[in-house]
């Protein structure tokens, strides 16, 4: 029985496999490209999908090939794409097997809008180190390989085949039939249930509200930095995960306290939002900003601080958080 059934299974493993292939294929041919080059460096800038429907997802990638020897100058953290929203960026280098440098920034975008839009040109920066080259123009520090932009169109869910007129409205509803029974008695009856509930959930959420205010935001904050701040100092391998949770204690303190969202926010949308908080002075505004885009270059652009410099960054954390906690009200005191 196995072996009469082993041939039909084997055809369908090769008609799964050829499927996802196909699908692989499909979906790299919607993708657009622009190739870029300057002597001993090549740019190319790939976005995909080709056509997106509002709501998706952009997949933006810039690779940059170039000679070992080229000391190559990569964009910034979202330079030039400020018009989009970035949800994930993901830096990369490595030797391929032919001795060749591939610096690789792959971004995960949004597009607030349906319509035209492009990504703008990108621009690499280098400094040729091989002997007996020149290392850069006269009179400049570096030489640029600029990209063309791509243009692309958000499609909208709506169907191109929609109706834009709206349809007349439709006639008046007959009243309904009065009931038979009356409803006096059911009205009555859930009045008394009421107030019989009425005492317990008073009870009930007075529990709930003075548990949950145990602990304020600040208390919460504080314990969770001084573990942090007590715990064994952080590797290479690990530094990454640390100031994610750095980060983090900043942004849930922050949005108890001030009531600032911060779910999918990037930095800078972040700040914006906390910025908007009549209660944030100024001098604290510029701490959180110091603060988190201290955050960032770690996270993003892979630097590693020393030991002392984390113990500062922690510091400033604990600062911003004991200077904005919230004070108690002299009825509270009393």
């Amino acid at each position: 029985m196995n072996l009469r059934l082993s041939a039909p299974r084997a055809r369908i493993r090769l008609c799964v496999v050829a499927a996802v292939a196909a699908l692989i294929t499909i979906q790299a041919s919607q993708a657009i490209e622009t190739v870029a080059q300057n002597g001993p460096v090549a740019v190319s800038v790939r976005m995909d999908p080709e056509t997106p429907v509002i709501g998706d997802a952009l997949h933006l990638e810039i690779e940059v090939i170039a000679d070992p020897d080229i000391e190559l100058l990569m964009p910034e953290f979202g330079e030039a794409l400020e018009r989009f929203k970035i949800v994930d960026f993901v830096p990369r280098e490595r030797l391929d097997s032919n001795g060749q440098m591939r610096a690789r920034q792959r971004y995960t975008l949004r597009v607030p809008s349906s319509g035209a839009h492009q990504i703008p040109s990108i621009l690499v920066e280098f400094v040729d180190r091989r002997p007996g080259k020149p290392p850069a123009p006269d009179g400049q520090d570096a030489y640029e390989v600029l990209t063309d932009p791509i243009p692309f169109t958000v499609e909208s869910v709506l169907p191109e085949a929609a109706a834009a007129t709206l349809s007349p409205p439709l006639g008046r509803l007959e009243p309904l039939q009065s009931p038979t029974t009356p409803r006096w008695p059911w009205v009555i009856g859930v009045l008394l249930a009421g107030l019989v509930a009425l005492p317990w959930v008073a009870r009930k959420l007075r529990a709930i509200r003075d548990q949950a205010a145990v602990r304020s935001a600040w208390e919460i904050a504080r314990t969770e930095l001084d573990e942090l701040l007590t715990g064994p100092p952080p590797d290479k391998e690990n530094i990454d995960a640390y100031f994610v949770r750095l980060s983090g204690i900043v942004r849930t303190y922050l949005e108890a306290r001030f009531g600032v969202r911060s779910p999918e926010l990037t930095t800078e949308r972040f700040l914006e939002a906390a910025s908007d908080s009549p209660e944030l002075s100024e001098s604290h505004q510029l701490l959180l900003r110091d603060l988190l885009l201290q955050c960032d270059l770690v996270k993003f652009a892979q630097v590693v601080p020393t030991e002392s410099t984390i113990q500062d960054i922690i510091a400033l954390a604990g600062r911003f958080i004991d200077e904005t906690q919230d004070q108690p009200t002299s009825e509270e005191i009393q």
